[in-house]
């Protein structure tokens, strides 16, 4: 199933199921044009990882690191399917980065890579927004990945057996294909990735790990439409505004 977090037209926050043609909650039946798409979880923090594919790494002049790379973007950082994302004025560099979003299910610390599944809800799609002009000149990359709306998320949160070990990972902007990866080519998996973080904090439902981006980042440019595709989940569909 692909479970889908919306705003029904009588204002009502509703979790229902995404179809093909519609959208379902209790018994009530909506066409997709007549509610607001939420972003499918209210994490408590992004898990994010650096240079997971070596291709990405390469494009970027590093290299593979030794153990997963960790930075987080905070609840403020969050955008939905749908949203213009107002992106920091004055940079000369704000890149895409499309990446397979892995949502945990319940509340868990020093999780084993053999039980790491046991505790994913499911896959959904982030874009993870990245300003490169700070992000180059700190450590912390607060100003280079958390602004407000850093991280689209969606459209819906698919459950793990709709999404194939090599899902492909997408993205376009303004229709044009910029990044066509596949989710076996990480270095490190999604349960190598819960088993590193959860030995350093505990993870909350609904948060979510970015799991990295493939090759193929570039600038955005104001209102561009971007598409986040990855096979199983479905397309994560926002624009963007430079004032």
């Amino acid at each position: 199933m692909h479970h889908v977090r919306f705003r029904d037209p009588a204002g009502a926050v509703r979790r229902g199921l995404w179809h093909d043609d519609a959208i379902t909650f209790g018994g009530e039946r909506f066409d997709r044009d007549e509610v607001d798409v939420l972003p499918p979880v209210e994490p408590s923090k992004l898990v994010c990882i650096g240079r997971n594919y070596a291709d990405h790494a390469a494009e970027l002049g590093g290299d593979v690191p030794e153990r997963p790379l960790l930075f987080l973007k905070p609840p403020n950082a969050v955008a939905g399917h749908g949203d213009t994302v107002t992106l920091p004025a004055g940079k000369e560099r704000i890149d895409h980065e499309a990446e397979l979003g892995v949502v945990i299910g319940e509340q868990c610390r020093h999780v084993a890579a053999a039980d790491a599944m046991d505790v994913v809800a499911g896959f959904t799609c982030v874009n993870d927004l990245s300003n490169r002009d700070d992000q180059r000149r700190e450590t912390n990359w607060v100003r280079g990945k958390a602004f407000d709306g850093a991280a689209p998320i969606g459209p819906v949160v698919a459950d793990p057996e709709h999404v194939p070990e090599d899902a492909a990972v997408r993205l376009r902007v303004n229709g044009e294909t910029r990044q066509d990866g596949r989710r076996d080519r990480m270095v490190f998996d999604v349960p190598s990735l819960i088993e590193e973080i959860t030995t350093y904090m505990t993870l909350e439902p609904g948060d979510v790990v970015a799991t990295g981006t493939p090759e193929g980042v570039g600038p955005l440019a104001d209102s561009d439409r971007v598409e986040v595709e990855v096979e199983g989940v479905g397309t994560l569909e926002h624009a963007v505004r430079i004032p």
